[in-house]
């Protein structure tokens, strides 16, 4: 699994002009999936997504946790994410898993997600042409890759 993990000052996904989800301080999650990912991926993913110290605490310092902060969340799933680019300039999405194998991953993270945090976590519509806003914070852009865990 990779994730874009943003901290936003506000957040919202749009499908068909209607609002599907929206948030004010917390997290954008954009999540990709492949074939490869499992439950495992799941569970270290929530948690490091969870427990990443990247909002200010008293001093301005990147010190607190979305659980410390009780931010909301919203996640996003982008087989994008897996586009290789080696050749030609056109991108190929071959790692990116099939819908069969990333719908139940990704529905499986977020009720991850939701354990993890304790409340619910807002999400796009999978497949869908989605429009997504957001007011990046900071800004603060962090990429995890459950296949490379620095």
């Amino acid at each position: 699994m990779k994730a874009v993990v943003q901290r936003v000052s506000e957040a919202s996904v749009t499908v068909n002009r209607e609002i599907v989800s929206k948030i004010q301080n917390g997290l954008l999650v954009l999540l990709g999936i492949e074939d490869a990912d499992s439950e495992e991926d799941i569970t270290w993913l929530s948690a490091k997504i969870s427990k990443l110290r990247i909002f200010g605490d008293e001093n301005g310092v990147m010190n607190k946790s979305l659980l410390d902060i009780d931010g909301d969340v919203i996640v996003v799933s982008q087989f994008t994410l897996h586009a290789s680019t080696k050749k030609g300039n056109r991108p190929s999405y071959i790692k990116a898993a099939k819908s069969d194998i990333a719908i139940p991953l990704y529905e499986n993270f977020v009720t991850q997600l939701e354990k993890d945090i304790g409340k619910k976590v807002g999400t796009g519509i999978f497949g869908a042409d989605m429009k997504v806003s957001l007011l990046n914070d900071g800004p603060v852009t962090i990429i995890i890759d459950t296949k490379n865990k620095e």
